[in-house]
Formats: C-alpha cells, structure tokens, sequence
C-alpha cells in the first residue's frame, strides 16, 4: 500500500484520474514523489536509469485498487529518450501524461579550477537539457483539451550560487532559468515551477571531502525530510494559479549561503 501523507491533496484524492510521469523515480527524493503523486490518487509512470529492481519494488508497493504505478527506462543523456519516455508511458496506461516530473538529476563535485569540459557537459545534458526535452515532448503530447503541470527539482544553490559542485551549481541555475522561460512559453494551459531543495539527502557513495551542512548552518535547526518533499509537490499540482514559482525546502538556508563553510 502506499505511504499515508496528511496533506490536502491526498484527503481529497485530487489527482484522481491524472498521469504523473516521475524521472529518476526508483530510490530517494524520486520514490518520495511518486509515494505523495500516488497518495492522490494519481496514475505514476516510474522512470528509472540503472536501479530496476527499486523502481518495481517501488510500482509492487503502489499497485492496489485504485492505483497504478508503471515503469520506463532509459538515460536521460541521451536526446532521444524524451519523446520515447512518452509514447512507452501512453502505449502502457491509454492516457496521455498531465503531470511531469523533473526529478533525475546528476550531482559531482568539482571547482573552479578543476572542473572538466567532460563534466560540464554531462551535468548540462542531464540537468537542464533533458528537463527541457522532456518538457518539449510532454507539451507536444498533451491534448488540446487537457491542462498539465511541470514541476523541476531544483537545488537553493540555484537561487544563490556559491564556488562549490560549480558544475552542478551552474547547470541547476540554468535550470531556474528554464521553469521560468517555459511558465512563460507554456501559459495558460500548463503551469511550471520548481522545488528548491536543501540537504535532505546526503549524496550516496558521500566521499570524505563531501561538505555536509551543519545543524546549525540552517536557521531553523532541522534537516527538511523526503515527505515534506511530497507535501510541497502536492500543494504546487493543487494550486490552480501557482506558476513560475519556486518553494525552498531547505528550512531557511537560502537565507545564509553562501558562506564558508566550503573552506572547512
């Protein structure tokens, strides 16, 4: 059965007879979304890249009356995979998707200094050019007659770089730039906005060199946790006329980066 969420969203089953299509869906902030999307009711199109065995456990745990949790695959490096995602999501569930979300995401340490062209690519191709294509293909999919959402996982840094993850940083404010330009593009029939996320998980496999936020670098006191994650997601679907938005769930450390806690 799926995660019981207390929001508003899930008590009024308001995303019955929708379609959410969530990239990177298997594990971490990716399974809390689709837990909170499925909670309400809505049909989830799980996407994955390497980690199959989570993402059908994770569709095993969704599936009952009333729910349905299906599986794509495929990597988001590659530019062809966007419009794929689509016509594999419609063939298995009838519908067309009204609801995608940008979660997959690429996260590698790297300077000023050090970063390479190689690494600025990749973290570009996955980070803001697949948001972008998928985004393209799901506009290009969604029927005349249908309203849809977008929503982008993002990072705080985007709203404040500081010099580290340079390659990251930069490719996650590339991608504010985009839930901008396509609320704009895609008005009225769609709305985008973005999630802005803090530390809720550390990066797995974290190296020792890793800079973890501390306790007391966050205002107010608490890491924010995967399920407030989802409660957020479900009040931007829910919110008729909320766009071009971005909600951090950082618990306030927008506030106070950069700062220099990277010279540790």
């Amino acid at each position: 059965m799926v995660n019981r969420l207390k929001s508003e969203g899930e008590a009024s089953g308001a995303l019955a007879g929708r379609t959410a299509l969530v990239t990177g869906a298997a594990r971490r902030i990716g399974r809390a979304l689709v837990l909170a999307v499925a909670s309400a009711g809505a049909r989830v199109v799980i996407h994955y890249h390497q980690s199959a065995a989570e993402a059908e456990t994770l569709a095993a745990e969704i599936g009952s009356p009333g729910c349905e949790a299906l599986l794509v695959s495929g990597d988001l490096a590659d530019p062809a995979l966007p419009a794929t995602l689509f016509t594999a999501a419609r063939e298995q569930s009838g519908a067309a998707v009204d609801i995608l979300i940008n979660n997959a995401s690429l996260f590698e340490q790297g300077t000023a200094h050090d970063t390479s062209a190689a690494q600025w690519q990749r973290h570009q191709d996955v980070n803001v050019r697949a948001p972008f294509l998928l985004s393209q293909a799901f506009a290009r999919q969604l029927p005349p007659d249908t309203n849809g959402d977008i929503v982008n996982l993002n990072d705080f840094r985007a709203l404040r770089p500081g010099p580290d993850h340079i390659a990251y940083t930069l490719s996650k404010v590339g991608l504010h730039g985009l839930t901008h330009s396509l609320a704009l593009a895609f008005a009225p029939r769609i709305k985008v906005n973005e999630l802005a996320l803090g530390a809720v998980l550390p990066p797995e496999g974290t190296p020792e060199a890793y800079i973890h936020t501390l306790r007391e670098e966050i205002p107010l006191g608490r890491f924010p946790q995967a399920e407030e994650v989802g409660r957020a997601l479900l009040f931007i679907l829910t919110s008729a006329s909320f766009t071009g938005q971005t909600l951090c769930i950082d618990g306030g450390r927008h506030l106070t980066w950069p700062d220099r806690s990277h010279e540790r």
